[in-house]
């Protein structure tokens, strides 16, 4: 397959590209500026471009030849500095719902390419029918235990606005909504699957690591099982 991933360099997008190249996919990575990255390189099978994932006749531009298209898009590179990615993401917590705008626009002129879209754990459901982003107490205690500021509290409803706007779109999208605690660990591959409410542990964390996110994410570009749909994964 030709897989492109949006925020190739992130530290999901990252690990998408690693397990996607293991694979034997080929791969075209974007970022802001993908000059270094693309100077780095010594992989085959790649290429690197910079785009602007907030435009959506740039987006357009690089869609022909792509099965699917990965977008794992953050305001900053939270794998080179967490704390300044957080800071964009409070500060500009709509941009998660208008790149979701520009990636549906650009579908528009390539309706076949499937879209999937990193996104949050705020928009699950602490319990059936209530979502984490929408009750500030429990959304605030996840924090806390995510070592994440309260402050952050927005760019998790940012999160969950994208979502709504892939909702309301008949693209061939798919939303994935990671654990809550996900950092860099061990490629297991093996999790669990969920749809709309969290996936925990016997301790009831929901945890996973960055890399079997990956696992799940080439998994779901290779053999589509929720389009039009969300779905999560843990331990």
């Amino acid at each position: 397959m030709r897989i492109g991933v949006i925020g190739a360099t992130g530290t999901i997008g990252s690990r998408v590209v690693a397990e996607a190249l293991a694979r034997g996919h080929d791969i075209r990575a974007f970022g802001r500026d993908t000059t270094g990255a693309a100077a780095a390189e010594t992989r085959e099978n790649i290429t690197w471009t910079s785009l602007d994932v907030l435009d959506p006749e740039g987006i357009a531009a690089v869609l022909p030849g792509l099965d699917v298209l990965i977008s794992a898009f953050q305001p900053g590179n939270a794998a080179r500095d967490l704390a300044v990615t957080i800071e964009r993401s409070i500060a500009d917590a709509g941009v998660y719902a208008a790149a979701a705008r520009a990636l549906l626009k650009a579908l528009e002129t390539h309706p076949r390419t499937r879209l999937i879209v990193i996104g949050g754990a705020g928009s699950l459901e602490s319990e059936p029918g209530v979502v984490l982003a929408d009750t500030e107490e429990r959304l605030h205690e996840t924090l806390d235990s995510v070592g994440l500021p309260r402050a952050y509290a927005a760019a998790v409803r940012g999160h969950r606005d994208a979502l709504n706007v892939l909702r309301t779109s008949n693209r061939r999208w798919t939303y994935f909504s990671p654990a809550e605690d996900i950092a860099p660990g061990e490629r297991t591959g093996r999790f669990r699957i969920g749809e709309d409410q969290p996936v925990r542990d016997a301790e009831g964390r929901s945890r996973v690591s960055a890399e079997d996110a990956a696992v799940a994410l080439v998994d779901e570009a290779e053999l589509p099982r929720f389009v039009q749909r969300r779905f999560t994964i843990g331990y």
